[in-house]
């Protein structure tokens, strides 16, 4: 059995917030009020709308994921003060990161609060710094400032791209102006839109990984065992190699269609890639990059269905 660690999940108290002018608050049986529509945000299990630290263990425990590193979105509003909590809690099966307010002035402070508060990580979710209103660009002064500190203190970026390659030349301008900060770009660069390989292609840098949260969410209509997702891994791997990826769920948005395990299972049970190239991918470059310790070991545990 492979080590598996998660380099892209997320945890939330209360998902309630507003992006771009709309809201996101937490309805009955997991469903969110989510930008105008009503969708299932979570398993219909969840019932109370809580995404817990607690639940995710149970499911990392049952699906034999030893660690998860946990970012953060503004449409799940900021949860720094739980994930700062979760990390003194369960710091042996966690990596979390802060998100401070990208979108209005001043963050630069925040940041640095949340860093000397003991969060190795930060999270932008630079798809949702351009709204219908403003566009924040990811080399402004202030984001430079933030990023120098980051560098400075050995703080992670874990970032999440607009489509395409809309903001890779803001990227490629930080990552050359900021060649000591570790960064992970998220969701495997959008592989079902063009123009996704020039944000692989970020991975050449040496500090530079890519994770694949959410590619089970890119190609749900296809579903497992996702043989494009695959072929997207492949081509990547081709790319920058297969020391420069890690996997990604998107935990717990992603098994409202699929269960946990399924969300690594078909990389698994994958022919087109080698043992070798399963093992960095599932686990061991997260473990380098995020600087995860002793792993724990977890046990298959027969389901009564078997």
């Amino acid at each position: 059995m492979y080590k598996i660690i998660d380099a892209h999940s997320h945890l939330w108290l209360r998902q309630d917030t507003t992006w771009n002018g709309m809201r996101i608050k937490p309805l009955p049986n997991g469903r969110s009020m989510f930008l105008g529509e009503e969708r299932q945000m979570l398993p219909p299990f969840m019932v109370d709308g809580t995404n817990t630290a607690e639940v995710f263990i149970s499911n990392m425990n049952y699906a034999q994921v030893a660690a998860a590193v946990v970012v953060q979105e503004f449409i799940d509003g900021q949860q720094n003060e739980y994930l700062e909590l979760v990390q003194r809690q369960y710091h042996d099966r966690f990596f979390t990161c802060g998100m401070a307010d990208y979108l209005h002035p001043g963050f630069y402070a925040e940041a640095a609060d949340l860093i000397d508060a003991g969060f190795k990580g930060m999270a932008i979710p630079a798809h949702r710094i351009i709204t219908d209103k403003k566009r924040v660009m990811l080399n402004n002064d202030e984001m430079m400032r933030m990023f120098k500190l980051m560098e400075e203190r050995g703080v992670i970026l874990s970032i999440t791209l607009a489509d395409g390659d809309l903001q890779v030349g803001e990227m490629r301008e930080v990552i050359e102006e900021c060649p000591g900060l570790k960064v992970a770009i998220g969701h495997f660069g959008m592989p079902t839109v063009p123009g996704w390989e020039k944000q692989i292609l970020l991975a050449r840098y040496d500090n530079v990984m890519v994770e694949s949260g959410g590619i089970t969410w890119l190609y749900n209509s296809e579903f497992y065992p996702f043989p494009s997702a695959i072929k997207a891994i492949r081509q990547a791997m081709e790319m920058v190699g297969p020391h420069k990826l890690m996997w990604g769920s998107d935990y717990p948005r992603t098994i409202t269609a699929i269960t946990y395990r399924m969300s690594y299972d078909f990389i698994v049970k994958s022919t087109e890639l080698s043992d070798e190239e399963k093992t960095l991918f599932l686990a061991e470059n997260a473990r380098k990059f995020y600087g995860f310790q002793k792993l724990i070991d977890l046990p298959y545990i027969k389901n009564m269905s078997e």
